[in-house]
C-alpha cells in the first residue's frame, strides 16, 4: 500500500485540464498581470513498495494567468524522461527515489528525475526544478515539455533546486552536492548569465558528505551550509539510511567570495543545527547577516542508527546568523527571532541578497509542534518587520492548509514589500482549493481576492511569477 502519502491532500490528481476563467471573489489588483507557477509531487502511478515518500512523485506544474480582472488556469505533468518510460508502461517502473532495488530491470541506470520541487523563470525560461537531476524546461503558456537542459553541456547531472538571482547582474547562481560520486564530501557551484550561459563552474571538498537544500548569496559572498544531514553509501549498505541526521558532528558554513576561487572557502562553524530553506542574506560592512529556517534536527530525516529523529527538534524558527569576517575565531552567531514554528520563507526578490527590511513565511498560528508529515501543514502566513521585530499574520479557517506564499511588487517603482501575496489554499471541509491574493502590507486584512478552483491542488512545495506586460 502506498501509504499516508497517497491519502487526502497528499494524493494526486489524475487529470490534467485547462480552465479559461475561475470564478472570483473579491477584486483582482488591476496591476496583477502575469502567472503563478506552483509545483509539486503528483505521481502518475501508484507506487512499486511501501517505501513511497511524497519528495519522490512526479512533478505536476499548476499556472494561474491573471491579468484584467480575470484568472485562467492550467495543470500538467513534467514529462520527464521517467514520466515518459512509466506512461508508455501504463504502471510505475521506478521505486521511490530511483531506488534500483524497487525498480524494473528495464529502467536500471535510466534517468529518474522528477522536476517537482520548485519553478524559476530566467533568461525568458521556465524551468522545475529538483536537486538530484538537470533543470526540465516547460512552456511558459502551454506547460509543454522540452526536456532536461544542459546549457551546452555545461551542467551535466544535479543542480540545485533553489538557485540564487541577483537582481542587479541578471545571474542565476548554483551548485549541487555529490557532483561526481555518492558519498564524497564535495560540492560544484556555477553561475547561469542572463542569457542561460554559464559563465562560471567550480568544485570544492566539504568537512562531510552532506544533503545541502539551499545556500545563500549576497552582492560579494557566496555561503555553502553544511549541516549533519550526512550522506553515507557505506551505511546504505548495512541497511541503514542513505541520508541521517548525525546529532554528534558540527555544521559548518562555507564562505566564499563571488569571482574567487571556491577552494580559498572561509569555514564557520557551529553546534548541530539544520537549514532547509534561507530568506536571504547580505553584506554588512565587515560581517555578513542571513535570515534562515533553522530546526536543531533534520525535520523527517532519521538519525544514523536508523531510529526516528527527535520530533521536537524538527520545528524550524526564523532565525538571524552573524558571521564577522573581520575576527580571527570560526564560530557564528545564531538568534531565534520568532517562536512560531515556520518554513518557506520568500522576499520581495527585488532585494535578493541586499538587506531586507520585511520577510514572508508560512507557519503554526500557535506555539505547537507536529511530527511526521503534517510538520508542513500550516495553517497561516506571516509578515515579519525586521526593523520592528513585528509580525503580522493571517490565519485560515481551521483545518485549512497554506501554501508557501509568492510576493508580487506593485509595480517596480513601489517600496519593499508593497505588492501582494499569491498562496493557495486547501480546503479541507470542501475537499478543493483556492488561490489567495493578500495586500502584503496587511495580512490582517484577509485575501483582496480569492480565486475558486472547482478542483483541488495537491500539497506542493515552491513556486514562481513571471510579470507580463
Amino acid at each position: 500500500m502506498p501509504g499516508h502519502f497517497f491519502t487526502g491532500n497528499y494524493a494526486p490528481l489524475d487529470t490534467e485540464c485547462e480552465i479559461d476563467a475561475l470564478q472570483v471573489a473579491g477584486t483582482l489588483p488591476p496591476q496583477l498581470r502575469g502567472a503563478l507557477y506552483r509545483v509539486g509531487p503528483n505521481p502518475r502511478f501508484a507506487p512499486r513498495d511501501d517505501r513511497y515518500h511524497w519528495f519522490s512523485g512526479d512533478g505536476m506544474v499548476h499556472a494561474f494567468f491573471i491579468g484584467d480582472g480575470k484568472v485562467a488556469y492550467a495543470n500538467r505533468w513534467a514529462r520527464t524522461p521517467k514520466w515518459q518510460l512509466e506512461d508508455d508502461a501504463g504502471r510505475a517502473l521506478f521505486g521511490t527515489f530511483g531506488n534500483p532495488a524497487t525498480s524494473d530491470p528495464s529502467v536500471h541506470g535510466k534517468n529518474s528525475g522528477t522536476a517537482n520541487t520548485n519553478m524559476v523563470w530566467h533568461g525568458e525560461r521556465l524551468f522545475a526544478l529538483e536537486e538530484s537531476h538537470q533543470p526540465f524546461e516547460m512552456d511558459a503558456r502551454t506547460l509543454a515539455s522540452k526536456g532536461h537542459q544542459d546549457f551546452g553541456g555545461a551542467v551535466h547531472q544535479r543542480f540545485t533546486a533553489h538557485p540564487k538571482a541577483d537582481p542587479a547582474t541578471g545571474e542565476l547562481h548554483f551548485f549541487s552536492y555529490l557532483p561526481h560520486s555518492p558519498g564524497e564530501p564535495n560540492m560544484r557551484y556555477g553561475v547561469l548569465d542572463a542569457h542561460c550561459r554559464v559563465t562560471t563552474t567550480d568544485t570544492f571538498r566539504t568537512p562531510y558528505a552532506s544533503m545541502m537544500h539551499d545556500f545563500m548569496l549576497t552582492e560579494r559572498h557566496v555561503l555553502f551550509p553544511v549541516t549533519p544531514l550526512t550522506i553515507s553509501v557505506e551505511r546504505a549498505m548495512k541497511g541503514l539510511p542513505l541520508f541521517a541526521w548525525e546529532a554528534d558532528r558540527r555544521s559548518h558554513v562555507g564562505i566564499g567570495v563571488r569571482g574567487q576561487s571556491m577552494d580559498k572557502l572561509r569555514w564557520f562553524a557551529s553546534d548541530a543545527c539544520h537549514v532547509f530553506h534561507v530568506m536571504n542574506a547580505w553584506d554588512d560592512g565587515g560581517r555578513i547577516v542571513a535570515y534562515v529556517m533553522e530546526s536543531r534536527t533534520a525535520p523527517g530525516m532519521p538519525n544514523a542508527d536508523g531510529s526516528p529523529g527527535e520530533a521536537a527538534g524538527m520545528a524550524a524558527r526564523l532565525c538571524r546568523w552573524t558571521f564577522d569576517l573581520e575576527s580571527h575565531g570560526d564560530g557564528f552567531e545564531r538568534t531565534i527571532l520568532d517562536d512560531l514554528a515556520a518554513e518557506f520563507p520568500r522576499i520581495d526578490e527585488r532585494f535578493s541578497g541586499r538587506r531586507n527590511r520585511v520577510g514572508f513565511y508560512c507557519c503554526h498560528s500557535e506555539q505547537r509542534v507536529r511530527d511526521g508529515s503534517e510538520s508542513v501543514l500550516y495553517d497561516s502566513l506571516a509578515c515579519f518587520d525586521f526593523a520592528s521585530g513585528t509580525r503580522q499574520l493571517h490565519t485560515l479557517p481551521p483545518g485549512d492548509v497554506v501554501s508557501e506564499a509568492v510576493f508580487v511588487a506593485r509595480s517596480a517603482q513601489s517600496p519593499e514589500g508593497d505588492g501582494w501575496l499569491l498562496a493557495v489554499a486547501w480546503r479541507a471541509r470542501e475537499g478543493r482549493s483556492d488561490l489567495l491574493v493578500i495586500d502584503a502590507t496587511n495580512l490582517a486584512a484577509g485575501p483582496v481576492a480569492t480565486v475558486c478552483l472547482p478542483h483541488r491542488i495537491p500539497f506542493g512545495f515552491h513556486g514562481c511569477w513571471r510579470a507580463s506586460d
